[in-house]
């Protein structure tokens, strides 16, 4: 794929885009849900998403089908502030559409749409923008996108496109639904690790990864493997996080719950604006923490991603509990 009219970027994402469909009446089953809202969803994009948010420039490598869906996720993004000149047309698709139920504090099952395949999955290397890998500040891609062909390999032609520049992050991002079973999930994500510099999972995906659930040897694992940053989340216990010099424990900062999906796409892109900043290890991850509050206690995931000021005015409410010593706020 040629390069594109599209200035230098500070966050390049790959993999998954869609239609969130959100239940307007919480703590009900679908089968009794009167009205739902419709939302840009996909994790990869997202992150996008929450990077546009802090000013950063944005795209994500993606598919969408030659359908009304995926007219709506190419307006939205350039609505949000990311660039669409790498989503490409798979005709043959639908856009994928994700139904959730919204049973908080900790119960929010999701509904994929993806048979027999979705777009996103049919990404090919040539619809690579090899260039724009290579040159964007941080690359940001989704363990999911390594369950299937052709994905795959476009995913590791652009990770061997981008020979483990600073800010090669990888989300390990395990979901059953696209794995035939943990092990095959196991033997890829182990391929895809030495290309990468930053790994970020929870304790599930962890033992997917490097058969570890326990933090510390997780990210001990992880830097094994070779990334250079580990990022362990532990739900309501925090988060951890280590380099071969440095280690951060962060306590979550205490929201009430309102939808927990996105949350994590919101940590991500906290870290990504963290790192672009310079910021230290500890205030990127008590950024990262924060910013997966916020959308936690709203209803979306896309359009909750907070702005800098409002995720630093959430920082400063929790400093004293969170993080006493992080300056800068």
């Amino acid at each position: 794929m040629t390069a594109s009219t599209t200035p230098p970027l500070d966050v390049l994402t790959i993999g998954r885009c869609g239609i969130d469909i959100y239940p307007l009446q919480i703590g009900v089953g679908l089968e009794d849900v009167e009205s739902f809202g419709k939302f840009l969803g996909g994790s990869p994009t997202n992150v996008a998403v929450a990077a546009a948010r802090y000013r950063h420039r944005a795209a994500v490598i993606t598919g969408v089908g030659d359908d009304p869906f995926g007219r709506f996720v190419r307006t939205e993004m350039r609505q949000l502030g990311v660039y669409d000149d790498y989503v490409v047309t798979k005709a043959d698709y639908n856009t994928p559409v994700t139904f959730c139920e919204i049973f908080p504090p900790d119960n929010f099952p999701l509904y994929f749409y993806r048979q027999p395949s979705a777009p996103d999955l049919e990404l090919t290397e040539e619809d690579i923008p090899v260039d724009s890998v290579k040159e964007a500040q941080v690359f940001w891609v989704s363990a999911t996108g390594l369950s299937r062909e052709p994905s795959r390999t476009a995913h590791h032609a652009a990770l061997d496109a981008r020979a483990r520049k600073q800010y090669t992050i990888i989300d390990l991002d395990y979901r059953p639904i696209f794995w035939d079973n943990p092990q095959v999930a196991h033997e890829r994500v182990a391929e895809a690790l030495p290309k990468v510099t930053v790994a970020i999972g929870n304790r599930e995906e962890c033992q997917v990864a490097v058969g570890e659930t326990d933090p510390e040897r997780a990210a001990d694992a992880l830097l094994d493997a070779g990334v250079e940053l580990a990022i362990v989340k532990q739900g309501l216990n925090g988060t951890l996080a280590k380099t071969r010099d440095e280690r951060v424990e962060m306590p979550v900062t205490r929201v009430v719950t309102k939808n927990g999906l996105g949350a994590g796409d919101a940590f991500g892109g906290a870290v990504c604006h963290g790192l672009l900043s310079g910021w230290s290890l500890k205030k990127t991850i008590f950024a990262a923490s924060t910013a997966g509050a916020i959308v936690s206690s709203r209803l979306e995931c896309s359009t909750a991603m907070p702005t800098e000021p409002e995720l630093l005015a959430m920082m400063r409410d929790h400093r004293e509990l969170c993080a006493p010593d992080v300056s800068g706020l």
